[in-house]
């Protein structure tokens, strides 16, 4: 999980990540990105909705895990960047975690965040 400092606080924020961010879009999701240059860090948030999969319990296993993914890799991004990861396919539950690493990674290079 990631720290408390790169998360979303308010409805506000995620507004102008859709509005004013750039999309990179994958087979399994997309990644919006905004640059914030007024933090010291990144800020991610995963967004999964039930027509992914009606269970909480998977939903929360496929954010736990993407989370994880940015986490393992957030020495290397080259500024702050406000992120939003939007899922699109149930395969992430189960996909392997290299491979679900590897997808986001592509994600994060294609947008210049890493």
């Amino acid at each position: 999980m990631i720290a408390r400092k790169h998360r979303f606080h308010g409805y506000g924020s995620l507004r102008y990540v859709y509005q004013h961010g750039r999309t990179v879009r994958g087979p399994l999701s997309s990644l919006k990105v905004a640059p914030n240059d007024r933090r010291t860090s990144y800020r991610l948030a995963v967004v999964v909705s039930k027509k992914v999969n009606k269970s909480a319990v998977v939903r929360n296993r496929i954010r736990r895990r993407l989370y994880e993914a940015v986490r393992r890799h957030e020495a290397d991004m080259s500024r702050p960047y406000d992120m939003v990861l939007t899922v699109y396919s149930e395969q992430m539950a189960a996909i392997p975690a290299a491979e679900l690493e590897k997808t986001v990674l592509d994600q994060l290079r294609q947008a210049r965040i890493l």
